[in-house]
């Protein structure tokens, strides 16, 4: 019985190495006798690049760009579970980034990759991973409709006050208070607090319901005060919001990492059935806002205002609420109301886009002016003249139209050190892009940090210098320029981005002297879907 049990179990092992062999045979006989074979790391069967990002560049992909385009060149190639071109030069990426409404490359996601999305329910649902033309543009239609209005601004200027002066209170206490005895006293991870900060304002601006991440952080750093605010509202919005960060992680396993293994490998089977029970927390807890949202405007008479919010503006469009409601009842073209599903995902896109970006901006604009004292004398002075030595003042939106050196500063902080690395767009139909012809489904990763230090696009691409962007004139070449991407998928909350990096550079540099505890260190980041700070030490004391 043992002998016939042995034999078995011998007969079963043969099985799958005949297996494996005819799989790794058939996988290498595609890989050697693919379209158009450009240079580019070896991929492994079932693993494909993964070992070269995880082994060699500990999963950082900016590293894993960098390090492939300076060995191969503008035009590569790689796999993670699918395979990808890297484009590196503004020539490839013209077709993709067109502005028209007639631009077909609006897919950002090829049939294979859209695999993991749909496990994760994602797909065909908001801006980002939303592929049909059709429902993008309705979606669309509704964010930018908000995001847009003179209202929305105003509400953002007048939030990011507030939440300023919430931050001030917070850092006054542990850091600044006159008497405080410890010897880190004036030493503080800036990072993390403008990451909770973009966290309240974004979340409280796209959903008007208040997030309290800043008063979850200084709840624990500080040693024996703690916030004025409901311990019960805190832990709920620092849960929701380390959902939103466990959500992104979870793209990342979606996306790069095939089917076979999250379904059969127990590391990332474990993973993936983690994502997919996060997401669904994360649907309920918005659903949940929706409801109390749509409860609330009902019961408000018609003739009382609402919030100035992104969810309330979104629920009443269309619908008697909506001012302009009454020109859209003969025409034809009447858009409908959102529903649950829709308006959920455009308000996770929102968040998920928001905040990260803003805030590790803001942290990079604060690690590079700390290294450019002339550029920051130049930034100081401008903000004296606009506010001429009122550290108290609210800001306006009449002083961001002002802040003509800071807008500067944004633009070559996001050159330099791009917190997007890439962007990536489907082929729906065979077509030519970088002198090859491809195949319908064919991915393609726009390479932005190749194009940002292209000594043909940009004068010294290496060097920091935020003067380009004041010489009279001065206009980079087209495509060679992409902070907040491009085509018909440009970022529709651009002009809110900008909004909240100037009110936060005014409101910390008219009243804060911000330096580095090491100017030797470089910077601490990690990249994945993209580029975050991961720490960054200051010293903060009053001006003087």
């Amino acid at each position: 019985m043992i002998s016939k049990l042995f034999e078995n179990t011998i007969d079963y092992l043969s099985l799958i190495v005949v297996v494996l062999i005819i799989y790794v045979t058939y996988y290498y006989y595609k890989y050697f006798n693919r379209i158009n074979p450009l240079p580019g790391p070896f991929p492994f069967p079932f693993f494909e690049n993964l070992p070269q990002l995880y082994f060699r560049h500990g999963g950082n992909l900016k590293k894993f760009f960098e390090s492939n385009h300076k060995k191969y060149g503008d035009l590569f190639e790689f796999n993670f579970n699918t395979r990808t071109i890297a484009l590196g030069r503004i020539e490839h990426i013209e077709k993709l980034l067109l502005a028209s409404s007639k631009n077909p490359f609006i897919k950002t996601i090829s049939y294979n990759d859209s695999k993991g999305f749909h496990e994760l329910e994602l797909m065909g649902k908001g801006l980002f991973l939303n592929q049909d033309y059709k429902s993008w543009k309705y979606n669309r239609h509704f964010f930018t409709q908000v995001i847009l209005s003179p209202k929305f601004s105003n509400e953002a200027v007048h939030l990011a006050n507030k939440l300023f002066n919430e931050l001030e209170s917070y850092w006054n206490k542990l850091y600044l208070k006159e008497g405080v005895i410890n010897e880190n006293r004036n030493k503080m991870d800036v990072s993390t607090w403008f990451n909770q900060f973009t966290n309240d304002m974004i979340i409280t601006l796209l959903t008007g319901e208040r997030s309290y991440t800043m008063a979850g952080y200084f709840n624990e750093v500080s040693d024996d005060e703690k916030a004025e605010r409901p311990s019960a509202l805190v832990d709920e919005t620092v849960t929701f919001v380390r959902a939103i960060r466990e959500h992104l992680l979870g793209i990342l396993v979606f996306q790069f990492v095939s089917p076979f293994l999250r379904h059969y490998f127990p590391y990332f089977k474990n993973k993936s059935d983690y994502y997919i029970q996060n997401m669904k927390f994360m649907n309920q807890r918005m659903d949940a806002i929706i409801k109390r949202r749509r409860e609330e405007i009902e019961n408000t008479p018609l003739d009382k205002p609402l919030q100035n919010d992104m969810l309330t503006s979104i629920i009443t469009a269309n619908t008697p609420r909506d001012i302009n409601y009454t020109n859209k009842i003969d025409d034809k073209e009447v858009l409908r109301p959102m529903t649950d599903p829709e308006i959920r995902g455009i308000i996770f896109d929102g968040i998920i886009a928001g905040t990260d970006t803003t805030a590790n901006t803001i942290s990079f604009i604060i690690y590079y002016l700390a290294r450019y004292p002339d550029v920051k004398k130049k930034m100081l002075n401008e903000i004296d003249r606009t506010f001429q030595d009122d550290k108290t003042r609210p800001i306006t939106e009449n002083d961001i139209h002002n802040l003509k050196y800071c807008e500067a500063i944004v633009k070559e902080v996001s050159r330099i050190f791009t917190i997007v690395n890439t962007l990536q767009r489907c082929l729906d139909n065979n077509n030519e892009i970088g002198g090859y012809q491809w195949p319908a489904e064919t991915m393609f990763r726009i390479n932005i940090d190749a194009i940002h230090h292209n000594e043909e696009y940009w004068e010294e691409p290496n060097k920091f210098n935020p003067d380009r962007w004041m010489v009279e004139g001065f206009e980079p070449k087209k495509n060679s320029f992409i902070m907040f991407g491009g085509g018909l998928r440009v970022c529709p909350g651009r002009k809110l981005a900008m909004i909240e990096l100037f009110c936060l550079m005014a409101l910390l540099f008219r009243k804060y002297e911000i330096d580095l505890i090491d100017k030797e260190a470089p910077l601490k980041t990690e990249s994945g879907v993209l580029t975050v700070c991961t720490e960054l030490f200051v010293e903060i004391k009053l001006r003087n």
